[in-house]
């Protein structure tokens, strides 16, 4: 919904995703479209869809430099109602989309009712966690692990275990060179300004509500040396200044965010 919201509300828009509205509910749609006074006037509101449209710009801006050397295979971890796959502008590129299997079947009825075709590059790849593993999960859709492959992983490390996150982790850095991952994480509360743990508190406050609590924590630095313990050999961090810096300007809203960005590769 904030993704959709972005494409009606900010200019120019940051990430452009020509399905983000049409693949909502209609009710869903409905709400984006009536809630534009709240949208702009609600400066922490703002901020987060700022957030969440730089983080997938981010991801296929980097998807696009890793497809110029080579890569063929995109995985989207924890896809949800992410549209790439179906506006996949790479010929060849094949994506795979992983996620709780009732996730997709939910996700599948939406791209029915909204009349978004299932393109022939695209697998899904079920997989519950309890029961599987990414890697089974991901050869059984047809992925090749002998060739290098690209994940995109948003919105999904803060609510997972130290040892979850670096199981995928370690499964990425044991692919092909030039394979590599974009993913969002937090920095400690206690590492946070005052403005940015008003902001945090109150998110995690509903996250925690909705029964998905954050639980993982990171300094950038030990998360650095993790990744190229573990053979990425490239790793490249985003704190919100440099966000801002990049994508917003000096103007950019994005007041009291503590997520931060991070694209590692092999």
């Amino acid at each position: 919904m904030r993704r959709a919201a972005h494409q009606l509300y900010d200019r120019p828009p940051i990430f452009e995703d020509s399905l983000a509205l049409k693949i909502l509910s209609d009710e869903a749609a409905a709400r984006v479209r009536g809630d534009a006074e709240e949208e702009n006037r609600n400066p922490w509101g703002r901020g987060l869809r700022i957030f969440l449209a730089v983080r997938s710009r981010f991801a296929e801006d980097e998807l696009a430099l890793a497809v110029k050397q080579g890569v063929g295979q995109y995985v989207v971890l924890g896809a949800g109602l992410d549209t790439f796959a179906y506006r996949n502008p790479f010929p060849g590129l094949q994506v795979f989309e992983v996620d709780y299997p009732d996730t997709q079947a939910w996700k599948r009825q939406r791209l029915h009712h909204a009349g978004i075709a299932i393109p022939e590059s695209m697998r899904f790849a079920p997989v519950d966690f309890e029961h599987d593993t990414l890697e089974h999960g991901l050869e059984a859709a047809g992925f090749r692990r002998e060739e290098s492959a690209f994940f995109s992983w948003l919105g999904v490390v803060p609510y997972l275990t130290r040892n979850a996150a670096f199981a995928t982790l370690r499964f990425i850095a044991g692919l092909p060179r030039e394979s590599g991952v974009v993913f969002d994480y937090v920095i400690p509360r206690e590492l946070m300004g005052e403005t940015e743990r008003r902001a945090f508190d109150f998110l995690a406050e509903r996250v925690a509500r909705a029964g998905e609590p954050f639980r993982l924590f990171f300094e950038p630095e030990k998360l650095a040396a993790g990744l190229r313990e573990l053979g990425f050999n490239e790793v490249e961090d985003q704190s919100a200044a440099e966000i801002r810096a990049r994508w917003l300007g000096e103007d950019g809203h994005l007041t009291g965010r503590s997520g931060r960005l991070l694209c590692a590769r092999v």
